[in-house]
């Protein structure tokens, strides 16, 4: 990054939801930004989620009916703006009588229901499990259920697409950029970046900084900021198991652990089930977490109290975790559990009188990132002299602008004007890119036209694509957030990606600058 003369108005650390969202509306607003990411984008939280756009059923138990109405309404605005990557999702509630009585549950998804304006979704009813196919891979002892709707996302493409929509509209976004130092000016900040790659540091100079880290949110402080003792920050590592496919069919399971807990079952890609998550606190470095044998455990023995067939640790093809900042104090001296802590998101402005500002963004979840970045500038105002209104309520993102908003309906006309390609290729190109996906194949008749075959269904056009638009410099960037392929390639397949990549290395040094 070329040292700056005159100071931007916004810079953002962190390019995980939170952080790419503010770049986006703060862009779209007139502002100019940068916003730097220590690694990759989404490299951290925002891929390790259980890819869901939810209100939070849970939370009416906790009372928290302003988060779940807030969060509903964010639901239908979301499924708007991406129903390429946001598609409707059924879940099936089967009711265990040692948990919840029935008449709760019946009461919750009637509020569920109810709370906000519902125009996508259908709503929740009863199922009879001994009938209907859902309870066909569950144990007979499950004769009844409910089923409700809710939204499935691919978490770090959402990431991807904001960064991608900021960009368009003037941000410049810098990944594998290290904000090492931050000094205040008497009107500006002043940053040290250190290119990670390169090792090369440069200085950025801004009116205004937020620090949209995620778990890294108290380092940032503490280190670049000199915050001594940066406080209101606890860590809960939620933990994912993806296995065989344990059922037929798209809708999801929600089943009511021993514990009071909830574990999602979820389709994952064709052939596999996703499970998960844990919720336990976490101590250390945010860059060395990972899934605990104990977990795995306690995922595996959550399954099996409701499904006919067997799963153990030993069926596990891959995990992962994310960890979840929530705004709240020491264990110790609060909660008990992290499942206790609210999942509101806190925004904390710091800078006397004269001084430029530092905003530091606390929790949250994925649903509601849009409604934090607009609450972030809401915030940032009196600073920002010439800030534009709010717009990113009906605006697309990227690839998002489907016809007739409706996602079979263009899926069925992608494959009709493209039936040279595989079904599953189709299916895939059309759910990450959307209208995007001509921008993808360009003017290929075939497949042979799409250049080299990684494996998986990756061709080197949309490799290139993916370094020349997306920011991806590594095959872990492509295989596990832009793609999610990485479980159909074999290490040779592997290999041969990142050899590729790195004899393209000077396409990624020409998409460094963010454009």
């Amino acid at each position: 990054m070329e040292e700056s003369a005159q100071p931007v108005d916004l810079l953002v650390i962190g390019g995980g939801i939170n952080g790419v969202g503010i770049a986006r509306d703060a862009a779209g607003r007139g502002l100019s930004v940068v916003l730097c990411e220590q690694g990759d984008l989404a490299g951290g939280t925002s891929s390790a989620s259980s890819k869901l756009i939810h209100g939070g059923l849970r939370y009416l138990e906790q009372f928290k009916f302003h988060l779940v109405r807030e969060a509903l309404a964010e639901r239908e605005v979301l499924l708007a703006c991406a129903p390429h990557i946001i598609r409707p999702l059924r879940i099936v509630l089967p009711h265990d009588r040692q948990q919840r009585p029935a008449w709760m549950i019946r009461a919750g998804l009637f509020l569920y229901d109810h709370l906000s304006a519902r125009n996508r979704l259908p709503g929740s009813s009863g199922v009879d499990l001994e009938k209907d196919a859902a309870g066909a891979s569950l144990q007979p002892r499950f004769s009844k259920g409910f089923v409700f709707s809710d939204c499935w996302a691919d978490d770090s493409r959402l990431v991807v697409l904001n960064a991608m929509d900021a960009a368009a509209r003037g941000a410049t976004i810098l990944t594998r950029a290290f904000c090492e130092s931050a000094r205040r000016k008497p009107d500006f900040w002043e940053v040290t970046v250190r290119d990670t790659i390169t090792g090369g540091t440069s200085l950025a100079k801004a009116r205004v900084l937020v620090n949209a880290a995620g778990p890294w949110v108290k380092m940032v402080n503490e280190r670049a900021f000199g915050m001594a003792h940066y406080g209101h920050l606890l860590l809960s590592k939620g933990s994912h198991i993806v296995v065989p496919r344990l059922y037929e069919g798209e809708h999801a399971y929600l089943l009511q652990n021993v514990d009071r807990r909830v574990v999602f079952v979820l389709p994952f890609q064709e052939r596999y089930s996703m499970i998960g998550t844990t919720d336990v606190f976490f101590e250390g470095d945010p860059g060395t977490v990972a899934v605990d044998p104990e977990e795995i455990r306690y995922l595996c023995e959550a399954v099996n109290r409701f499904f006919a067939g067997r799963v153990s640790p030993s069926d596990v093809v891959w995990s992962f975790a994310g960890l979840r900042p929530l705004f709240g104090d020491e264990p110790e001296h609060g909660a008990s559990h992290p499942a206790d802590i609210s999942r509101e998101y806190a925004l904390e402005l710091d800078g006397g009188p004269g001084q430029p500002p530092l905003l530091t963004v606390i929790g949250g979840k994925i649903t509601a990132y849009r409604q934090v970045a607009e609450k972030a500038l809401g915030k940032l105002k009196p600073f920002l002299p010439g800030l534009g209104a709010p717009w990113t309520k009906r605006a697309h993102l990227p690839g998002g602008d489907l016809p007739s908003g409706d996602f079979p309906a263009f899926l069925a006309d992608f494959q009709r004007a493209r039936s040279w390609l595989p079904a599953p290729l189709a299916r895939r190109l059309a759910g990450a890119y959307g209208t995007l996906a001509e921008v993808v194949l360009g003017n290929a008749a075939s497949l042979e036209e799409l250049g080299f075959h990684f494996g998986g269904g990756l061709y080197e056009r949309e490799a290139e694509y993916l370094v020349s638009r997306e920011w991806a410099q590594k095959s872990e960037d492509i295989l596990w957030r832009r793609s999610k392929l990485g479980l159909q390639f074999s290490p040779e397949q592997t290999a041969g990606l990142e050899a590729w990549l790195a004899r393209n290395s000077t396409v990624r040094a020409r998409h460094s600058s963010g454009k």
